[in-house]
């Protein structure tokens, strides 16, 4: 089964927003797909409930509470999990037993990228992950490409101990579509395919170090 935490240390990163982007498509690939929810908002279980009546609905649990590893069906394919806002290196750790691949969302400003450092080195400094049991990588998230900022950033990120595995352009289209219970991966325009190209590396990644 493919089981992966997708976790930062900073807010407002689009962390629920890249969960239920790849529990989607995985749902979409006809796989049993579930997505547990540890942040207390409940924004990735209301995402799922918003998607129960599709072909391609994707099991919410609340795993907030204690025990909520008992609950993932024996035939789920895929397991994604959504951490908690502004998560801790030791609060990751408790979930590491449970996934083979952390992706850690980071936003492409100076500011922000000084603020997530110390978190990536409390994470290279876990045992599961410096004896290479769980693979990790940096998803920048939100960027504009053709702008300073973002190439200073990309610069910044490559002096970090994880390789960065995507870069998602910014765009209204994730919070409108996670609105409706959607995803990138539910439309097929011009428009939405290009994005979706953004998505490539990082599905490639994750079914390198996914078994």
């Amino acid at each position: 089964m493919l089981k992966l935490l997708v976790a930062s240390s900073k807010g407002g990163c689009g962390k629920s927003t890249i969960a239920s982007n790849l529990a989607a498509y995985f749902a979409l690939k006809g796989k049993a797909t579930v997505l547990a929810d540890a942040d207390r908002q409940g924004s990735s279980r209301n995402w799922c409930e918003k998607r129960a009546a599709l072909d391609s609905a994707v099991l919410p649990l609340d795993a907030t509470r204690k025990g909520w590893q008992k609950h993932v069906p024996d035939d789920a394919d895929c397991l994604v999990i959504d951490s908690g806002a502004g998560i801790r290196a030791s609060e990751v750790a408790e979930f590491l037993d449970d996934v083979n691949t952390l992706v850690v969302p980071v936003l492409p400003s100076v500011v922000d990228l000084e603020a997530t450092a110390p978190f990536l080195a409390e994470l290279a400094a876990l045992p599961r992950i410096r004896k290479h049991k769980v693979a990790v990588g940096l998803v920048a998230n939100r960027t504009k490409p053709w702008t300073q900022l973002t190439q200073q950033a990309s610069e910044r990120i490559g002096a970090f101990p994880f390789p960065l595995v995507a870069q998602l352009r910014d765009t209204q289209a994730y919070s409108l579509m996670n609105g409706l219970g959607k995803s990138i991966f539910d439309y097929h325009s011009e428009a939405v395919r290009s994005h979706q190209e953004d998505w490539q590396k990082l599905l490639r990644w994750l079914k390198k170090h996914g078994d």
